[in-house]
């Protein structure tokens, strides 16, 4: 696998990481390279390490485990409840160096106090946060949320925690979370739009910005081919594909999936049925996994379809790529007795095309990818605290924005619970990291 240097402050943090026992959150803008750093780590540690997501779908993207599955804990509320354990969970946790959650701003407040719980059963330390595991966390809250539960699990929340968010768990009343700021942006060239962004992740969003920002998305008529609608529900995203592609001319071909193993939960990388035509408008799904040349495409990459054989034949900028299904493994973390050492096992595998139809994709899953051009479609207004954020951090260029109405103050939503945390924290720069050990 072909996995990209690191830059200065990425190095510097996994110095700050390898090198201490030190709990540490790893946050940064949109496009500041949090995956990248992940990955090295995950190939380059010398520390028995397990990574663990809060959603099958994240964990298949960082070939992790999902938090549930690999504490064995139920889901919803935990609270106080015991927490049950077999031998092969204990030998696990027993096995655990470095703990790292990626995605980490969905994770409950009790979640993470169940999984300090968990590990301090487990390894026998009831007086020792996480056990004496490195926790290291990935994410960032100005992005993504945790999902509130039913009525009672928020009635618990506000009873029992500050807010629901992570960095309110009780444990880190006697643990230490050393916070590294990634600020490096590799999406993002243009310095004005990276200040807008900026702008927009703090709430800090003048009359300047906003008028500069509807001015290049709002004012333009919507391109007709060549971009794709982020919008903020599932319905409008079906609408417009579904439309989109019954207006093209000759027959669709579906592939279906090819699944091995268990994927619980249905937590699938990529459509269980692609349905496409010669003309539909796709977008890559992961990274193209070519090592000489460099890759044809990333994450987020944007073509149209011209043929459909055993391969689908991608256009991108001009060049057809004949693109193979793609196999993504679903891992699981097993304590092996003969060596004493941790094994990571493949489980479950789904192999489909990494192409999704692409006239349009919610919000929330162009999370991570990037785009030279796209439509925000916020509808009647933005709905949760990050969306717009997310939304505009997805383009390369501002000259690449399009807008279906121009924004509104009410569009820009920051949590007040975020707010305070990253204001109160003592953040190190990312480039001061290796100084800071």
């Amino acid at each position: 696998m072909s996995v990209p240097p690191l830059s200065a402050e990425q190095a510097a943090v996994f110095q700050a990481i390898e090198a201490t026992r030190d709990h540490v959150f790893v946050t940064g803008r949109a496009g500041t390279g949090k995956s990248t750093l992940l990955n090295h780590l995950n190939w380059h540690t010398e520390k028995q390490i397990v990574i663990a997501a809060p959603t099958g779908v994240a964990a298949l993207n960082v070939g992790g485990q999902t938090i549930h599955s690999l504490f064995r804990l139920p889901i919803g509320l935990i609270a106080d409840h015991d927490i049950d354990q077999n031998d092969a969970t204990r030998k696990l946790l027993n096995t655990i160096d470095t703990l790292v959650i990626d995605e980490v701003s969905m994770v409950s407040a009790d979640l993470i106090d169940a999984m300090d719980r968990s590990l301090r059963q487990a390894r026998k330390k009831p007086f020792t946060a996480f056990g004496g595991v490195q926790v290291v966390l990935f994410g960032d809250p100005y992005q993504l949320a945790p999902v509130p539960g039913d009525a009672d699990e928020r009635a618990y929340f506000t009873d029992h925690y500050r807010s629901m968010w992570f960095f309110d768990a009780k444990v880190w009343q006697e643990a230490d979370l050393r916070i590294f700021e990634l600020g490096q942006i590799h999406r993002q060239n243009d310095a004005e739009f990276r200040h807008m962004l900026n702008a927009v992740r703090h709430g800090q969003v003048t009359a300047e910005v906003g008028g500069r920002l509807n001015y290049m998305g709002a004012r333009r008529p919507l391109p007709e081919e060549g971009a794709i609608t982020l919008a903020t529900r599932n319905d409008a995203v079906n609408r417009i594909n579904a439309s989109a592609l019954a207006r093209l001319t000759g027959k669709s071909q579906a592939n279906e999936a090819d699944i091995s193993g268990d994927f619980a939960g249905r937590a699938y990388p990529a459509d269980l049925k692609l349905e496409l035509k010669v003309g539909a408008q796709v977008m890559f799904l992961r990274n193209d996994s070519a090592i000489d040349g460099g890759p044809r495409w990333v994450n987020g990459t944007i073509g149209v379809v011209t043929g459909i054989t055993d391969t689908v034949q991608v256009e991108v900028d001009g060049e057809v790529h004949h693109v193979e299904p793609a196999t993504w493994e679903k891992f699981k973390y097993t304590y092996n007795a003969a060596t004493k050492k941790l094994s990571k096992d493949i489980v479950a595998e789904f192999t489909q095309f990494p192409l999704r139809l692409a006239w349009a994709v919610t919000i929330h899953k162009s999370q991570g990818a990037s785009y030279d051009t796209a439509i925000v479609d916020l509808g009647p207004r933005a709905f949760s605290p990050g969306q717009t954020y997310v939304a505009l951090s997805r383009l390369t260029r501002l000259e690449g924005l399009y807008l279906t109405r121009p924004l509104r103050p009410s569009d820009i939503i920051v949590d007040d619970d975020v707010r305070r945390f990253m204001d109160s924290a003592a953040q190190i720069p990312a480039i001061e990291a290796d100084a800071a050990l």
